[in-house]
């Protein structure tokens, strides 16, 4: 990925909203990617799906501000 807002980013983005960490997996970063999306399958369990989707949101944030 280029750099923050770039249109990688954004597309990252978009995909961690659909799956938390998925962004972070096609911006190569495995060890993020593995964190966001173990922690909103946590927290989908644990508030049995009604906060699931703040990792979501944080999950694609993080993916968008993203910069080498």
């Amino acid at each position: 990925m280029a750099e923050q807002g770039s249109g990688g980013n954004v597309i990252a983005a978009l995909a961690s909203v659909l799956i938390a960490g998925l962004g972070q997996l096609v911006q190569g970063r495995l060890i993020a990617a593995a964190v966001h999306f173990v922690l909103a399958a946590v927290v989908w369990a644990l508030s049995l799906g009604t906060f699931g989707w703040i990792v979501h949101i944080y999950s694609a944030y993080n993916a968008a501000t993203w910069s080498k």
